[in-house]
């Protein structure tokens, strides 16, 4: 079994056995479904012990988005916060080993709901619900960890969270764009001209999503998953971009065409921003500026996307099969436009 894309199964299977207590071969290396960035394994050793391999993206890497020493270091920094995250459980920076960088952590066992087959078979009315509270009270307690505590309070600069990622994306924006879209470039000049005035820095995810979560069948969010853009900075973010994620059973539908939460049971947009709100008391006057940043940010991730999909990073695809990327980047740029209007 030498042929799996993205693992040197020979070299892995070796460092797993001397690097990962217990585990023992042979393995069995499988591409877990979802994603677009970190490549996430499942491996299961030959006693049936399952663990969980990320690696960066094959093709081109941006330098900072996929530091898996950084990744490993912030789930590492979190094992005895409140914060759900997967017992880490080693880490090889040796490139001779598999091409790039990669970090091995515990299997969770439970649900990653990516649509809405999926939310109805694993969850019931009130587990939906309960999912809604969870993801929001999970990241009520992300934004509360100590970060010194944790060992986390370098993590990133603390001050201007918000003008450190306009010019992040803007420049990743410019240096993968496949084409002029000038709707980024007026939101993001909209967007530098009035950010609003950051709180105390806090832990922030920078890709918070119930399917960068896992829950139980009860709904409780167990692990919380895809560290690769957390940074510190301003909460906010965090809650604006998962408004945009998010389309509850009464919610009108967004540029995001996920559908996973518009089931009976799960929470409407306004509920969970009012949960958040009652949970950490943060102010929520300026909550549209971050969905249009959010809607924005997507934009720019989203071209990303669609640039090393087009450059065959998973093989060659049907360029038509990839238009799909392309219109959401183009639905984002727009919404950010629209959520940004709201404000004025």
């Amino acid at each position: 079994m030498s042929d799996i894309l993205g693992i040197d199964v020979p070299s892995v299977s070796s460092w797993l056995e001397s690097h990962v207590s217990g585990a023992a071969g042979p393995f069995e290396f499988d591409l877990i479904a979802g994603g677009h960035s970190n490549l996430t394994f499942s491996v299961r050793g030959a006693s049936g012990a399952q663990y969980v391999l990320r690696r960066p993206p094959l093709g081109h890497v941006l330098a900072s988005a996929h530091d898996m020493g950084r990744e490993f270091r912030i789930i590492s920094g979190l094992q005895t916060s409140a914060v759900p995250v997967a017992p880490a459980l080693g880490f090889c920076d040796d490139t001779t080993v598999n091409g790039a960088p990669f970090y091995v952590m515990a299997f969770v066992d439970g649900h990653v709901i990516r649509d809405e087959a999926t939310a109805l078979k694993v969850l019931t009315e009130s587990a939906r619900r309960r999912a809604s509270e969870s993801i929001v009270d999970t990241m009520a307690a992300i934004h509360a960890v100590d970060l010194v505590e944790s060992g986390l309070d370098t993590l990133g600069k603390h001050e201007d969270y918000i003008a450190r990622q306009l010019r992040r994306w803007y420049g990743q924006w410019n240096s993968q764009k496949t084409r002029d879209l000038p709707a980024i470039d007026t939101a993001h000049a909209l967007l530098a001209s009035r950010i609003p005035e950051q709180g105390p820095a806090t832990i922030v995810h920078g890709d918070y999503r119930l399917d960068n979560c896992m829950v139980d069948t009860a709904g409780n969010v167990i692990a919380v998953l895809d560290w690769e853009i957390c940074t510190l900075g301003d909460r906010l973010a965090d809650l604006g971009l998962l408004l945009v994620y998010w389309t509850g059973p009464d919610d009108a539908l967004t540029s995001w065409t996920g559908a996973s939460t518009t089931s009976p049971g799960f929470l409407n947009r306004v509920d969970l921003a009012d949960r958040y709100g009652a949970i950490t008391g943060v102010d929520l006057g300026q909550l549209d500026y971050y969905v249009a940043f959010a809607f924005w940010k997507l934009a720019c991730i989203l071209e990303g996307v669609y640039a090393r999909y087009l450059g065959g990073a998973l093989g060659e695809r049907d360029p038509a099969e990839l238009e799909p990327f392309k219109l959401q980047v183009d639905n984002a740029a727009a919404s950010a436009l629209e959520a940004f209007e709201r404000l004025t």
